[in-house]
């Protein structure tokens, strides 16, 4: 799970009473009554403030790490992490594909490009960059799939080698 200290960005909710230092986990957005509303008022269109689901790519590469450390770091990652689909991994590079919930492309990918950074000491990552992001909603992702084209769906998910 990602989190956030006081007086770091705050979700939507406000900062609530916490003690200085304290952290707090973030959770996914709930699209719950709001979004049945929006949808009925806008006859099946999204409205911009709603949150969607973006499939997300993370290209990463670097210097050659020993491959059980790199494994045991995106195991560890694909538990922190909600929405983790899968990854690929080799000595030197991984790619990894997951379901961000966000208001729209910009967040999903902001989001998308901390990814690695954030979980680098607490999953144990390589010290890599960076390569490559790929982020798409839902329904392109679906019609890559239905004509033929674009990665197939995660299966099996998890961590596997390239």
């Amino acid at each position: 799970m990602r989190r956030v200290r006081q007086g770091a960005a705050l979700s939507r909710g406000g900062a609530g009473s916490r003690a200085a230092g304290e952290e707090r986990a973030l959770t996914s957005v709930a699209a719950g009554d709001r979004f049945q509303a929006a949808k009925d008022r806008f006859q099946g269109e999204e409205p911009g403030d709603t949150p969607r689901l973006w499939h997300v790519t993370l290209s990463v590469s670097g210097k050659e790490a020993p491959i059980k450390e790199v494994r045991r770091a995106l195991e560890q990652l694909a538990h922190d992490h909600p929405f983790f689909l899968t990854s690929r991994y080799a000595v030197d590079h991984a790619e990894i594909r997951y379901w961000e919930e966000a208001r729209d492309l910009h967040d999903a990918a902001a989001v998308a490009l901390r990814l690695w950074g954030e979980h680098r000491q607490t999953a144990g990552l390589p010290p890599w960059e960076i390569v490559g992001l790929e982020v798409i909603d839902r329904v392109t992702y679906h019609q890559r799939i239905a004509e033929g084209y674009g990665p197939p769906p995660a299966s099996p998910v998890g961590v596997h080698p390239f």
